[in-house]
């Protein structure tokens, strides 16, 4: 189908963006790769009147890596962090799962931002984004609020942005170093949305699990923090016993409807296949890190 009739605008600077998304009212929205927007408004499921193309207000755009802390802008590309040695460095779950979202030419325009703040439930980065604790910077005309990732999906499609706002800065604390971490995705074929994916990030001391978080990708109306996965293996010394009782946890959390990919039965046992693979995955690349790690990460 054909998109419907809308007004194209192409701001310089934040200001002028966030001027014009509330001049625009309910029916403007931003405009970053467009990967996620443009498919639904040719469908009619989104039909603004107002697009505000964001690729070039150079304020919305970069990494800043500080002491603990990762701030990047939403229109960062896929592929700008996957090419960022500074976060692989300090935060290689980034780019492992950058490079599963489907193709290159995608990669190559899709944002951050847009990726994270379309609410679509089969987008990789929230779920990810629910792992590291992050934040987001919503900004409007009317000033600045911080939202945690965990309470920012509220269905599909539907998140707590209000009108006028945009995601402007994502912001994290880095793991600790000797962090395991791994994201395990599984698809009909290259370019597809997950039929179900789980990623790990966790922290060894001790022999033991210290810290750990578990969210699950496409398998719900919104990412899911699989808090009650993640609590079954604190404290435990990572055995195959734990992991399985973490997947089976998993599985209970997960609420995915049948569709192309397979009945919701299914995806509902992927989603605890995923998690076992990731949670295996993760164990083989963490290595013991200092009692206490990174202040603040992983926290709640």
């Amino acid at each position: 189908m054909i998109p419907g009739q809308f007004d194209y605008q192409r701001p310089t600077s934040k200001s002028e963006a966030l001027k014009m998304l509330a001049d625009g009212g309910v029916d403007a929205r931003p405009l970053g790769g467009g990967h996620s927007l443009i498919p639904m408004m040719k469908l009619r499921m989104a039909t603004p009147s107002v697009l505000v193309d964001l690729a070039k207000v150079p304020e919305l755009r970069g990494i800043s890596i500080a002491g603990p802390t990762i701030e990047i802008g939403a229109t960062t590309t896929q592929h700008e962090l996957i090419n960022s040695k500074d976060m692989f460095d300090v935060c290689p779950i980034i780019r492992e799962t950058a490079e599963l979202i489907p193709d290159p030419q995608v990669r190559y325009c899709g944002t951050l931002g847009g990726n994270v703040g379309n609410g679509d439930p089969g987008n990789d980065m929230p779920g990810l984004m629910q792992w590291l604790d992050a934040t987001y910077v919503l900004e409007s005309v009317s000033g600045v609020r911080e939202v945690p990732a965990r309470n920012f999906y509220q269905g599909a499609y539907v998140t707590a942005l209000a009108p006028g706002e945009l995601v402007t800065r994502i912001k994290f604390t880095c793991p600790p170093p000797g962090h395991g971490y791994a994201y395990v995705k599984l698809k009909r074929k290259v370019g597809d949305y997950a039929t179900a994916a789980a990623g790990v990030i966790l922290e060894l001391s001790g022999g033991k699990v210290r810290r750990v978080s578990i969210a699950l990708t496409n398998v719900a109306d919104t990412p899911l923090h699989a808090t009650d996965a993640s609590n079954v293996l604190l404290g435990t010394s990572f055995q195959q016993g734990d992991i399985d009782a973490a997947a089976k946890a998993a599985e209970a959390v997960a609420n995915p409807t049948s569709d192309g990919r397979g009945s919701a039965e299914y995806r509902r046992k992927m989603a605890g296949v995923m998690v076992r693979r990731a949670l295996e995955k993760a164990k083989d690349r963490a290595g013991e890190t200092k009692s206490g790690g990174i202040l603040g990460w992983l926290k709640g």
